[in-house]
């Protein structure tokens, strides 16, 4: 944007919100390109786009303090979206479309079969191309064997892993005494039939006295009609459902298991956004459960400055969807290339090794370290329970609904922390 369009009245409230460039700025050196690779269409669109509003609004926000420091001159970051729409064959098309473009970072998350297929992918590029290597940049794909006995040097997760949520989750279940009988069910993928395998492992240890009735899988992406899969549920006097379900994959699911009238308290990864809360309504007061890094209610001046300016930024209700994961891998990226003073990829990902994030770009919000050992980013997590929105505790609605999130429990980024298998392999 260009200050001179602007009355200075105008480019004061953009400076205000984060989102105005310096009024001396001087002309931008060509762009650092990130690509996004993500399902932008199909089944899973609205989480592809709630996640590319993300990752541009934390570009934006790098750009208007003036973009990245290099010893040549700052540069801007520049998106490139790529459609991959579901599919992981369209991915690795879209990978190769962007090294053949000299794209040196790369990211996605919805999905962990195709964040294993892109690593496996880069890895054997990166190889064979040393002077066009890229890395992988991971947002939410949480298979935890990804920064375990898959891990790569060329990949970072930013997202805690499925066991990190996990033990969350059963942490808060361990304390609900109510709760006899538990129903598992997932989407019949790595990542889904994982949290179920590691579910019952945890569960049986924190409460051997919970019954597991129900341990059930589905195609991903593909079910239509969650009906048949509610009513087996109510029908096994589950208490609660433990679910990794995302997307359109959740939300059908608690819309199903409001229709044929569960009670069950449903334990959840992603059940605070992407309509999960508008479609169980009432029912899920005090009973839908789910965990993050962060979210809107957590309190605190920093929190709710960062809330405001996102909400400023995408007013609609419909686009009420942040966090704190997503713009934290951009201002790493940013660091890290400051760090390595260029944008050679392995530069860059050795610069991002050990790499602690202070929240100071984000007003304090966040705090965050890349492990090293296995590039698994290292942060807090909290639990929270949806509640009617509008009270000191809950301020913030989602998407909204008139429902919003409680904190429950969090735990610093120690108590998260889970042991690693990774045995990196560094490039000489």
């Amino acid at each position: 944007m260009n200050p001179s369009s602007l009355t200075r009245r105008a480019w004061l409230a953009l400076a205000a919100a984060g989102l105005a460039a310096p009024l001396h700025a001087q002309p931008q050196a060509a762009p650092i390109k990130i690509a996004l690779i993500e399902g932008l269409s199909g089944a899973f669109a609205n989480a592809g786009d709630a996640v590319a509003r993300n990752i541009q609004w934390a570009v934006e926000r790098v750009n208007a303090r003036g973009g990245v420091r290099l010893p040549g001159g700052a540069r801007p970051l520049e998106l490139v979206r790529l459609d991959s729409k579901g599919s992981t064959e369209e991915a690795l098309s879209l990978l190769r479309a962007a090294l053949d473009q000299r794209i040196a970072f790369v990211l996605q998350g919805n999905s962990s079969a195709t964040a294993a297929a892109l690593i496996d992918a880069l890895d054997k590029h990166n190889a064979r191309e040393p002077d066009r290597r890229a890395i992988f940049l991971n947002y939410s794909a949480v298979d935890p064997a990804l920064t375990n006995e898959r891990c790569s040097f060329w990949h970072f997760r930013f997202d805690a892993h499925a066991d990190m949520r996990l033990a969350a989750l059963t942490d808060v279940l361990q304390g609900d005494r109510a709760v006899k009988k538990v129903y598992l069910i997932g989407q019949d993928y790595s990542f889904g039939q994982h949290v179920n395998r590691k579910a019952r492992e945890m569960i049986a240890a924190k409460r051997p006295d919970i019954e597991i009735v129900g341990d059930e899988l589905h195609p991903m992406g593909r079910v239509k009609d969650f009906i048949p899969y509610a009513t087996k549920i109510k029908t096994s006097g589950a208490q609660a459902v433990l679910t990794g379900n995302w997307g359109n994959d959740l939300t059908l699911l608690v819309r199903a298991l409001r229709e044929v009238g569960s009670d069950a308290k449903l334990y959840t990864f992603y059940g605070n956004a992407l309509g999960a809360p508008a479609a169980v309504g009432d029912a899920g007061i005090g009973s839908v459960l789910a965990v993050a890094e962060w979210h809107p209610n957590v309190g605190g001046a920093p929190a709710e400055a960062f809330y405001a300016a996102f909400r400023k930024r995408f007013p609609d209700p419909r686009e009420d969807y942040v966090h704190a994961r997503m713009q934290v891998l951009v201002e790493m990226l940013a660091a890290a290339i400051e760090r390595a003073r260029g944008t050679e990829a392995a530069a860059v990902a050795h610069a991002l090794e050990g790499l602690s994030y202070d929240g100071a770009t984000l007003g304090g919000l966040h705090r965050a370290t890349m492990r090293a050992e296995d590039h698994q980013l290292q942060q807090p997590l909290v639990v929270s329970v949806m509640e009617r929105a509008g009270t000191r505790e809950v301020p913030h609605d989602v998407e909204g609904s008139g429902y919003g999130f409680k904190t429950l429990r969090r735990l610093d980024a120690a108590a998260v922390a889970q042991p690693s298998t990774c045995r990196m392999i560094r490039p000489r």
